[in-house]
C-alpha cells in the first residue's frame, strides 16, 4: 500500500504537502512516488519547498486545501444522474457529525463554565473555615476572586468561538486547565486545614471546589471538542517535540518553573518580638509547606509538580502562542500567592505566634513586626521569569519564506493533472493528526517547528 501524504497547498499547476520525513511538490495527479522535489522535515526543508513551490506556480493561484482526504475512486455506487463520489459524501457527513459533537462539547462546557463562575463567587459569602468567611479575610479573597476572574475569562473565550467559530475556544481551554492544575493543590491544601484544632468546614470550602470541579471539567470538555479539528480558523494544537533552536528557551522556562516550585515550600513570613525597654527581640518564621497536617503538605506538593509539569507542556505546545495560554493560566494562581502574602504581613500579627496573649505583650510593652523572608523574593523573580517566558511563547513567530530560487518545473511522462489512479489516490487520506495549515486571515502563524520527528505536527506557512 502507497505511503501516506498530506497536501497543504494547491496551485494550478501543482501541489505542495508532507510526505513521510519530507516535505514535497507534486504534479497535480501525479502519483505519491514521483514528486518534483522533496525536501527534509524541517524548518529549512519547509522554507525551501515553499519558496520554490512559490517560484513555480501561478502567482495568485495558491489556495490552502483544508482538511482533503482522498480514497480510491473507483467509480463504484454512485447515484444516478450525480457525479457525486460517495466516499466524499461520506467524508463529509462525518465531518458535518463532528461538528455537530464540536457544537454540542462547546455549549456544555460553556454552561459548566458558567455555573462554575457563579459558585466561585457565591463561595466568597457564607463560611470558608473555621467560622470566617472568604470576604472577611483579604489576604483569602483576593486569591479566590483572581480565580474566578481566570474561569470567566475562560468562559469568555469559549463564548466568542460559539458565536464565531474560531481558535478563541481552544486557547480559552489551555487557560482554564492551566489555572485549574495549580488550584487543585491550593484547594487540596485548604481541605488539610480542617485537620488543625479548632478550624470547622464552611459551606463556602465546599461551594468554591464545587466551582474548580464545574470549570475544570468546562474546560476540558472544550479542549476536548476542539482536539483533532482544523479548518479556516482553527489549528491543530498539541504538544510535540521542540525544534533545535528552541532549545534554550524551552530549558529556561522548564528551569524558572523548577526555581518556582522549590521556592514555593520554604517559610515566606517572618515575626520580630521587641521588648521596648530592654531592646531584646526574637525572631520567628512561618509558612514552611511541609509544617503541616499530611493533607496540607500533599496539596504543597501538588501545586510544585503541577507548576512544572504546566510549563514543560507549554514548552511543547505547538503551535507555541497555544502553550502560552496553558502557562498563563498556571501563572494566575502563583501570582495571586504573591498578592496574597503581601497583604497577610501587612497585617497586625497575633502574638500567639510567639505563645503569649494580646493582655501580656501590652503590659510587658512588647512589639510584634512582621516581614517576608529573602526566599519570598526569590520566589517573586522566578514568577516574573516565568511570565517573560509566556510572553516569549505567546509573540514567537513563524518562519518566514526565504527568497524565491526559480526552478524548471519537471513532470512526469503520462500525468493526467486531473486524475489519479486507484492505487495513487489512495496516498493522501487520514489528515487528522499529520498537516496543519493557517487560513485565519493572516492572523495566527502556525510554527514549523513542530514536525520535526516522526508522528510530530507540520505547520504550514
Amino acid at each position: 500500500m502507497p505511503e501516506k501524504a498530506v497536501i497543504s497547498h494547491r496551485g494550478e499547476k501543482y501541489e505542495i504537502g508532507r510526505g513521510k520525513r519530507f516535505y514535497g511538490i507534486w504534479v497535480i495527479g501525479a502519483p505519491y512516488e514521483a514528486p518534483v522535489d522533496r525536501w527534509p522535515e524541517n524548518r529549512d526543508g519547509w522554507q525551501q519547498a515553499w519558496t520554490r513551490f512559490t517560484a513555480l506556480e501561478v502567482p495568485g493561484t495558491i489556495k490552502a486545501v483544508t482538511r482533503e482526504r482522498k480514497g480510491p475512486r473507483l467509480g463504484l455506487g454512485r447515484r444516478k444522474g450525480s457525479d457525486t463520489n460517495p466516499a466524499d459524501d461520506a467524508s463529509s457527513d462525518r465531518e458535518a457529525a463532528g461538528r455537530t459533537r464540536r457544537g454540542s462539547g462547546l455549549l456544555l462546557g460553556e454552561g459548566l463554565l458558567v455555573l462554575g463562575v457563579v459558585l466561585g463567587l457565591a463561595g466568597l459569602f457564607p463560611s470558608y473555615e473555621g467560622g470566617q468567611s472568604l470576604l472577611s479575610q483579604w489576604d483569602q479573597v483576593v486569591p479566590h476572586l483572581l480565580y474566578v476572574i481566570g474561569w470567566a475569562v475562560t468562559a469568555a473565550l469559549v463564548a466568542l468561538s460559539v458565536a464565531r467559530p474560531s481558535n478563541a475556544a481552544r486557547l480559552g481551554a489551555l487557560f482554564g486547565l492551566g489555572l485549574s492544575a495549580v488550584t487543585f493543590g491550593l484547594f487540596l491544601a485548604d481541605w488539610g486545614q480542617l485537620a488543625i484544632q479548632g478550624v470547622t468546614l464552611g459551606s463556602g470550602l465546599i461551594v468554591s471546589t464545587a466551582s474548580w470541579l464545574a470549570c475544570t471539567a468546562g474546560a476540558a470538555l472544550v479542549l476536548a471538542a476542539n482536539a483533532g479539528l482544523s479548518g479556516p480558523r482553527e489549528l491543530p494544537s498539541r504538544p510535540v517535540r521542540p525544534a533545535r533552536d528552541h532549545a534554550g528557551p524551552v530549558a529556561l522556562l522548564v528551569l524558572a518553573a523548577i526555581g518556582t516550585a522549590a521556592t514555593f515550600a520554604p517559610s515566606w513570613d517572618n515575626y520580630t518580638l521587641t521588648a521596648k525597654a530592654t531592646g531584646a527581640a526574637q525572631t520567628i518564621t512561618a509558612g514552611n509547606a511541609f509544617d503541616n497536617p499530611a493533607l496540607m503538605i500533599a496539596g504543597n506538593v501538588c501545586v510544585m509538580a503541577a507548576v512544572v509539569a504546566v510549563a514543560a507542556l507549554a514548552a511543547l505546545w505547538r503551535p507555541a502562542r497555544h502553550g502560552s495560554l496553558l502557562i498563563a493560566g498556571a501563572i494566575v494562581p502563583l501570582a495571586a500567592e504573591i498578592i496574597s502574602a503581601i497583604i497577610q504581613v501587612s497585617q497586625p500579627a497575633s502574638p500567639g505566634l510567639f505563645g503569649i496573649t494580646a493582655q501580656q505583650a501590652s503590659a510587658l510593652d512588647l512589639t510584634i513586626s512582621s516581614g517576608l523572608t529573602g526566599i519570598f523574593w526569590v520566589y517573586f523573580v522566578f514568577v516574573i521569569s516565568l511570565l517573560v517566558s509566556c510572553a516569549w511563547l505567546f509573540t514567537e513567530p513563524g518562519h518566514q519564506v526565504m527568497p524565491g530560487i526559480p526552478v524548471s518545473p519537471w513532470q512526469p511522462a503520462g500525468a493526467d493533472p486531473g486524475t489519479r489512479s486507484a492505487s495513487d489516490a489512495a496516498v493522501s487520506e487520514d489528515a487528522d493528526s499529520d498537516a496543519s495549515e493557517d487560513t485565519d486571515s493572516g492572523s495566527e502563524v502556525a510554527d514549523s517547528d513542530a514536525g520535526t520527528g516522526e508522528g510530530g505536527q507540520s505547520a504550514y506557512a
